[in-house]
């Protein structure tokens, strides 16, 4: 399968510091390991110390790769025992066994055999625990470790590790079946994508480490994604093999990716220390809540809600994200690269959700490169060449074909063939951004909501600055009642139009009513 991005090639990550230091945007000493914190004796991640507003809860989660949680020393009644001494042996037995028999993996290295495809097909129902100190190692030379269409699968307490699935697929659940459960388990340096997932798939307290892709990659292909949990999970030291170096302008890279999903729940994880974006929910996702996790020292954004509609996101820790990404990129150009990044997504009734809007309350943002971007690039839309996601359209318009000429110049094809930014409230949340820590005398600390000038094809009904006076003024786009500490400018309508926040909340642009602006947060 090929994953297809967005409106524009990142470069190169690597160059992160040498731009940096030619631009003389460095930050304070502190490494993304000394970032994160320490942990207190419970084990949970550190909070940022204050909620987002008065009253709000803190957000700690638990820091699961360190302290990952012990499986059953004694095989359950029943169980089917696995020997690591036996190469193949679980394969061999899952093979053997019946729909719905739970398999207990002993204490040890557990191999399956020598053929790159070599991998466990479960049954129906099947449940693989492990001992502490069971692991599943794929030896760099198997590509997959559990596959299959089988429903209804719990991995538990399980290590698995360097496995190589191809670029784009994934080592657990590489079918992408319905119902899987993977809970305290450990996924760690594979090629690809620790886990690929399939509708009603539930990941929790779980760790996502150091994989050469993703995380976890959320598409299914063919299909939509319905029903999908992560919560009390750590993701972080994703994308090793670097892929936007590899494939510049992939979009192929996150702590976990999202596409069409249809109802998600992220909450309660600790996103971090990913190269590239910590969540990036591309294409067509719908009816995300986003909520109660910290997402830190993230190579890019620390979440990009992309071509999607309709999510809440809430009740978040997001601190030091885009220093390397926003630092490189805001080099070359002044776009207000961003650490929540909308983009061509926002709020539709019609399509049915929790919610009608996106709204992005009661978070706490902590020197971050940028705040929150909204973009709408004017030439994207269904069957235009901007359109990166090939072959998709809209969730109101399945047929791609139809936003051609005449008829996309008339309603309801007009406004129906885009996805648009709108429908966007940003309100209750706490922006800081110290001086102090993040030392950068331009180019950082802003919020935007912007268009670009609409140019191409030449039939397209967009062109000229319809696009960017509609997502700054006429779509609904409402910031009001935060907290701004620190040194903030806005962008409003195109890029290079910077504001102070008296501008931002005068004529025309009437933002932020009801908040609060302290121009100085540290030293």
């Amino acid at each position: 399968m090929v994953i297809r991005r967005r409106r524009r090639a990142l470069p190169v990550a690597a160059l992160a510091l040498v731009l940096a230091a030619a631009t003389g945007c460095t930050g304070a000493s502190d490494s993304p390991a000394e970032s994160a914190g320490t942990p207190s004796v419970s084990g949970a991640a550190p909070t940022s110390g204050a909620p987002a507003v008065p009253g709000a809860p803190a957000t700690p989660v638990a820091r699961v790769c360190a302290h990952p949680a012990a499986g059953p020393a004694k095989a359950p009644a029943g169980a089917v025992t696995v020997d690591p001494a036996v190469v193949g042996d679980l394969a061999a037995k899952t093979e053997s066994s019946p729909s719905g028999t739970t398999f207990w993996l002993r204490p040890g290295t557990h191999r399956l055999g020598p053929g790159p495809y070599d991998q466990v097909v479960p049954k129906k129902g099947n449940r693989y625990l492990g001992a502490p100190g069971a692991v599943l190692d794929g030896r760099k030379t198997n590509q997959y470790a559990f596959g299959g269409t089988a429903v209804d699968v719990t991995i538990s307490h399980l290590t698995v590790q360097r496995f190589i699935a191809p670029n784009n697929e994934g080592v657990v659940n590489h079918d992408m079946a319905d119902g899987w459960v993977i809970e305290h388990a450990t996924i760690q340096d594979n090629s690809g994508a620790g886990l690929m997932a399939g509708a009603r798939q539930r990941v929790s307290a779980s760790c996502l480490r150091g994989n050469g892709q993703y995380g976890m990659n959320a598409y299914k292909t063919g299909d939509s994604i319905r029903g999908l949990v992560v919560e009390g999970s750590e993701i972080v030291g994703n994308n090793t093999d670097d892929w936007e170096r590899r494939q510049p302008g992939c979009g192929c890279t996150a702590g976990i990716k999202f596409w069409a999903v249809d109802g998600a729940d992220i909450r309660g994880n600790w996103v971090h220390d990913n190269r590239g974006a910590g969540l990036w929910a591309d294409t067509n996702n719908n009816d995300f809540r986003i909520e109660g996790n910290v997402l830190e020292s993230n190579d890019g954004a620390a979440l990009i809600y992309e071509t999607s509609y309709n999510a809440v996101v809430r009740n978040n820790t997001i601190r030091r994200n885009n220093w390397v990404e926003g630092r490189a990129e805001s080099a070359g150009d002044d776009f207000p690269y961003a650490t929540v990044y909308v983009s061509e997504a926002g709020g539709e009734p019609r399509v049915p959700a929790r919610t009608d809007k996106i709204e992005i309350y009661r978070n706490l943002l902590e020197n971050n490169w940028n705040g929150i971007t909204l973009w709408e690039n004017a030439d994207r839309f269904c069957n235009s060449p901007a359109n990166t996601s090939t072959d998709y359209c809209t969730l109101l318009v399945k047929d791609t074909s139809r936003c051609a000429r005449p008829a996309i110049a008339d309603a309801p094809l007009y406004a129906d063939c885009r996805w648009k930014t709108q429908r966007v409230d940003i309100h209750d949340n706490r922006f800081v951004l110290d001086t102090s820590v993040l030392r950068c005398a331009e180019k950082c600390g802003r919020m935007a909501v912007l268009a670009n000038d609409g140019t191409s094809p030449d039939w397209s009904p967009y062109r000229g600055r319809r696009v960017a006076e509609a997502v700054t003024h006429r779509q609904g786009n409402r910031w009001h009642d935060n907290v701004y500490l620190g040194p903030w400018s806005f962008v409003a309508g195109e890029q290079g139009r910077t504001l102070g926040s008296g501008q931002w909340q005068g004529a025309p642009y009437r933002q932020d009513a009801g908040s609060t602006f302290t121009a100085r947060a540290g030293g």
